[in-house]
């Protein structure tokens, strides 16, 4: 028998909304990255995630399983990925690699994120913990932001490998219309571009929007980021005088994503659907 893969659609409990990763577990020894970029490249999907039980040994007897995880788009490899590590938690716990009452700890190039499951009336939610990630001295070319999205932004920041773009509202993070090639040439793994939301959005308990330009790792747009979300939940947060902020997506396919800032860290959360199963050859 071949190794499974399992497609789950991420920050979504509806099949073909949100964002969808493919989710690899590996047996212990198996580490080609040659290997896991080509998977990559045959799933064609934002990212994909390999898993390996850590140092081949289950540490349930502690209350937590521990992996090692790394993510790959059809491109590159890459250093953070939300919404395929919320996938690859949804995976573990429904698959019985971990009992579902079990913190799961991902040991990544980006150092340690944890998962948690919870149930909230009807609703189960995966929460991801991860430090904040803080806010550097901006020292890009601001023209050159404008250029590539078409539209002045009231604001740029950097955060980690991206930048934060704040426009006017949500009719102009819905109608941008970028150009990619320009996009792909800043000094950026990708763009957050984002705005207060406006009704019906509002109405419906968002506190912000967003949207995903990622054309420099090869995703010219993706359709949920939970990564972005470790700067867009504090940074709309502070200005909101908020510790909990519920964002949404505004992708084509659309996604639900709340944020809880706790100090210097903060958790990602989101719900998950498994929509396919296979083998590879």
């Amino acid at each position: 028998m071949g190794l499974s893969i399992v497609t789950v659609d991420a920050f979504t409990d509806v099949p073909f909304a949100g964002n969808p990763a493919a989710v690899c577990v590996l047996p212990p020894g198996r580490a080609d990255e040659d290997w896991m970029q080509k998977v990559a490249r045959e799933m064609n999907l934002s990212e994909t995630a390999f898993l390996r039980t850590r140092d081949g040994k289950s540490t349930g007897n502690r209350g937590f399983r521990a992996f090692d995880l790394r993510w790959f788009t059809p491109t590159v490899e890459v250093e953070l990925c939300g919404h395929a590590t919320l996938a690859s938690a949804h995976v573990l716990w429904e698959d019985g690699y971990a009992k579902r009452d079990e913190r799961l700890h991902f040991h990544t190039r980006s150092g340690l994120l944890t998962a948690t499951r919870s149930a909230e009336g009807d609703e189960t939610w995966i929460e991801l913990e991860f430090s904040a990630i803080p806010e550097s001295k901006f020292e890009g070319s601001r023209a050159g932001v404008s250029k590539a999205l078409g539209v002045e932004p009231r604001y740029v920041g950097t955060f980690g490998s991206d930048y934060l773009v704040e426009v006017e509202n949500e009719s102009v993070v819905r109608r941008l219309n970028p150009d990619f090639g320009l996009l792909k040439k800043l000094p950026v793994r990708g763009l957050a571009v984002t705005s207060l939301p406006g009704a019906p959005t509002k109405e419906k308990g968002y506190d912000f929007v967003s949207r995903f330009f990622g054309p420099a790792v090869g995703i010219n747009e993706d359709p949920v980021t939970g990564s972005a979300h470790f700067f867009l939940g504090p940074y709309w947060g502070r200005r909101l005088g908020k510790q909990e902020v519920f964002g949404y997506q505004a992708s084509p396919r659309g996604g639900s994503v709340r944020v809880k800032i706790r100090g210097d860290s903060v958790l990602v959360g989101g719900k998950a659907v498994t929509v396919v199963r296979g083998e590879m050859a």
